[in-house]
């Protein structure tokens, strides 16, 4: 997931399409010349904003029927792909300012609806100020949904706004627009859950391997490695998009829960005993669609997947994640530059400072993780772990975010959202370079207990209270 930050040469979402919808587009939008659009320069001249004014007030017109407007939709969004980003920036402003609803109208309906004198008169007046609110521009949005991968279109064009809208305030009202037009369009009951194998189509393999960002996949090897008989991958897809996952999870299928992830990419290690399987351990989600950011079905994956998988196997009783902890080191390391009193312990103190010659422990403890050779020093691996456990389960349970009572971690909110416990924290469970930087090497488990479920649920969701296991709840005391 990226931003454009250097508007002048960063790449947009919506320009990888260029190459496949400039020919899909080509000839609707030619369809009885309804379409027809002179060149416009990459940076958009007054002029040419002009052009595009006429043409986007010609869609919404929608003379000449269906086809008409097809085409001026496929005009306007192949002179879209076409532009420079500082002119992506301009036609995007135009379609934010000029296409939103009418002030005076939507005045005028609000003193209406409160001037209304009895009920008939103010479902009237509620109904007039429900069109007034709406923006022109929704319409024209909507007409992308007839054009071949138009919906992808879009989903790539709000990743786009979703990096302008913090310098280019404007653009907000469009983003919010066509963020609820695509919850509406990806509704869970529209989605459809598959299976990817190593028979899948090419174009679905190649796309898990692009947005696979939680473990890189090393090649084809490793993807079919992670497609093997021990493994399970699914992945949500709505009609419109078929060859594009839209979130994906990976799950291993292993005698008793993992505690290291090495162990479940290693292509070497011989295939798993599926019929001796009991737990299915989920070891990467992804959400693969920038663009559907904020519009949550994760929760609806994991729930069937859990629903087809207790039906096929049978043996299968532990159902739970091997989980990332992105924010710990980042947090840990806010903590040690402010020099937090009671961060450490006495006994956590008096090791640190016996392993630094003297320095000040909570300096020492910052100064060791900053040298990921660390973990290849036994001494230091034996007294840094119990203290680098102990701070993760103060971060995953009682570290929140501001103002609120969701927890801290993302993936934590995530998975504590759904229903899960905080079962165990693994240490070294990831040694990559990323898994150090992130969390010092920790991953934690996530207990789906068929039971607890919803009850784990509503308790997070209510007042925040987070679900967790014996063994972390002794962590904090």
């Amino acid at each position: 997931m990226s931003e454009i930050k250097d508007m002048s040469r960063a790449p947009s979402a919506a320009a990888a399409l260029l190459g496949r919808l400039k020919g899909l587009w080509r000839e609707i939008a030619g369809a009885d010349g309804a379409g027809d659009l002179p060149v416009l320069a990459p940076h958009l001249g007054e002029a040419d904003l002009e052009v595009l004014r006429t043409q986007m007030r010609a869609c919404l017109a929608a003379k000449g029927g269906e086809v008409s407007a097809r085409a001026r939709a496929a005009a306007l969004g192949r002179a879209y792909l076409s532009l420079s980003a500082v002119g992506r920036l301009r036609f995007l402003t135009l379609l934010a300012t000029d296409f939103g609803p009418e002030p005076a109208v939507v005045d005028r309906a609000a003193q209406a609806l409160t001037e209304a004198k009895d009920g008939a008169a103010r479902a009237k007046a509620e109904q007039v100020l429900r069109t007034a609110l709406e923006p022109p521009r929704l319409k024209l949005l909507t007409q992308f949904n007839a054009l071949p991968e138009g919906v992808k279109f879009l989903v790539d064009l709000r990743a786009e706004l979703m990096g302008l809208v913090a310098a280019e305030p404007a653009l907000a009202p469009l983003e919010s627009d066509l963020k609820g037009l695509l919850a509406s369009w990806f509704d869970v009951g529209f989605l459809e859950l598959q299976r990817v194998t190593w028979r899948s189509p090419a174009a679905v393999l190649e796309k898990i391997m692009t947005y696979e960002a939680v473990h890189a996949i090393q090649g084809w090897s490793d993807l079919k490695n992670r497609l093997d008989s021990d493994r399970r991958l699914y992945a949500f897809f709505h009609p419109r998009m078929p060859d594009e996952p839209l979130i994906f999870v990976e799950v291993a299928l292993v005698k008793s829960m993992a505690d290291n992830v090495q162990d479940l990419l290693d292509t070497s290690a011989p295939l798993g005993d599926v019929d001796s399987a009991d737990t299915a351990i989920f070891y990467s989600i992804n959400n693969a669609q920038k663009g559907l950011a904020g519009i949550s079905f994760g929760n609806f994956l994991i729930k069937k997947v859990v629903d087809d998988l207790s039906h096929q196997f049978t043996r299968i009783k532990t159902y739970a994640t091997l989980s990332p902890i992105p924010g710990f080191r980042k947090w840990l390391d806010q903590r040690l530059t402010k020099g937090e009193a009671g961060l450490l312990n006495a006994t956590e103190h008096k090791a640190l400072t016996r392993l630094s010659n003297g320095l000040a422990a909570k300096g020492s403890l910052k100064t060791l993780l900053s040298d990921p050779d660390w973990l290849t020093d036994s001494r230091l691996v034996e007294a840094l772990e119990p203290i680098l456990i102990r701070l993760a389960a103060r971060y995953l349970t009682r570290e929140k975010r501001a103002g609120g009572s969701q927890v801290l971690d993302p993936v934590a909110h995530f998975h504590l959202s759904n229903g899960a416990r905080v079962e165990r924290i693994n240490p070294l469970a990831d040694r990559s370079a990323n898994g150090l930087a992130q969390s010092a090497g920790l991953m934690v488990n996530y207990l789906y207990d068929l039971a607890d479920i919803e009850a784990n649920h509503e308790a997070y969701s209510a007042s925040g209270r987070v679900a967790m296991s014996g063994r972390v709840k002794a962590l904090l005391k």
